[in-house]
């Protein structure tokens, strides 16, 4: 934007509409320049950068329609379903070249893009599944995300493990998408039906005393800053403030003394941690690290880069060839370090690193489950 006015000596007004396009399509929505703007609420100016890009997302969507593109990217239940239940042969297709160029035509996804696999028993069939187990002093609700549910069911499993683990007892509620693909296409009215059916789900556990665990950074950025907005009223804001991040969870039971800190198990040695920018966007501080930094002859290296994935932005034609200019930057910073271990907790920004280095990063739930000498449940 500043490119664009300083082109005109500096007079806003004749910046074109093009250009305010192009900057809100550039625009992927890390949050981080809310964080870093002084002009951000309370200051009287009261500059709200990505919620001002959302608006005009959203304003675009009622006077044009949500494009075909999005409406694909924007409801991962639907895809993940359909991916689920034909799985392998879903994961066969999208390693097939002739595949993808028809998906590219058909739905503008990149045909290069390396997509997420999908799993036969997703995250919610395996709990379903599974014994029952005794029940522990904290309860807890887990919000498992549609990515863990039905690409990476191994890092909920992982996930549920931990948090057993160091004493609590683990729901896992019907849940749908937690709406921010929704949010990245304009569409107000899909987000906002999202969030209220995760919210009929989750406040009732939360009045009865649990809270909820949330092991992927841009949906605990949603249900804690985006849920009240879509959703006013006390119940979304008992919901939002009783939501954490699974790793600013772990914190608070290390805090009152209740986080199981014996690591029988293998540790990852030196990591080279990506930050994520849904996490940095939540001014928690670096709790990933705090809780991994426990374990015996952990050394941790952070890389406080994006990969410019943001779930949809990333995988679309137009804009993949830049987002892996951003990723690889990432890459170079982690691989600076030379570390013996690769992390992060967005498992989309793991997907953008394994674009450009050819290996996925772990997720730091999975170290932990390692580092406790804890069997991998299946």
């Amino acid at each position: 934007m500043l490119e664009r006015i300083d082109a005109n000596d500096g007079d806003v007004a004749k910046v074109s509409p093009g250009d305010y396009r192009r900057i809100v399509d550039l625009c992927y929505q890390c949050k981080l320049c809310f964080n870093h703007c002084p002009y951000t609420p309370p200051h009287r100016f009261d500059i709200d950068f990505p919620r001002l890009m959302l608006r005009s997302k959203a304003a675009r969507a009622r006077l044009e329609g949500v494009t075909r593109q999005d409406r694909w990217l924007g409801n991962p239940d639907a895809v993940g379903k359909v991916g689920c239940a034909t799985a392998p042969l879903s994961n066969w297709a999208n390693d097939f070249k002739p595949a993808r160029m028809v998906l590219e035509a058909a739905v503008g996804i990149a045909r290069d893009r390396t997509l997420p696999r999908f799993h036969h028993k997703t995250f919610a069939r395996w709990f379903r599944e599974r014994p029952a187990k005794p029940a522990q002093p904290r309860r807890t609700a887990m919000f498992f995300t549609c990515f863990i549910n039905y690409n990476e069911p191994q890092v909920g499993r992982d996930a549920v493990a931990v948090l057993e683990h160091n004493g609590c007892s683990v729901e896992c509620p019907p849940q749908v998408c937690c709406g921010m693909p929704y949010l990245d296409a304009g569409d107000i009215a899909g987000a906002t039906a999202n969030a209220r059916r995760n919210l009929d789900a989750l406040a009732p556990l939360v009045a009865a005393g649990a809270d909820v665990i949330v092991p992927q950074p841009t949906c605990s950025y949603v249900l804690k800053k985006e849920y009240p907005d879509l959703v006013p009223g006390e119940e979304s804001k008992r919901v939002a403030a009783r939501t954490f991040d699974l790793f600013e969870y772990l914190v608070g039971r290390h805090r009152e003394g209740a986080l199981v800190t014996d690591f029988p198990g293998k540790g990852p040695g030196r990591i080279a941690y990506h930050v994520p920018c849904h996490l940095r966007a939540q001014n928690m501080g670096f709790k990933t690290r705090d809780v991994l930094q426990l374990i015996p002859g952990t050394k941790i290296a952070l890389v406080e880069r994006c990969t410019a994935m943001d779930g949809t932005w990333g995988m679309k034609k137009e804009y993949y060839p830049l987002s892996l200019t951003l990723a690889r930057r990432v890459a170079q910073e982690m691989e600076a370090s030379k570390p013996d271990t690769y992390m992060t907790d967005c498992s989309l920004a793991a997907l953008q690193v394994q674009d450009v280095r050819g290996e996925k990063p772990a997720h730091p739930a999975s170290l932990l489950r390692e580092a406790y000498g804890l069997r991998a449940e299946h």
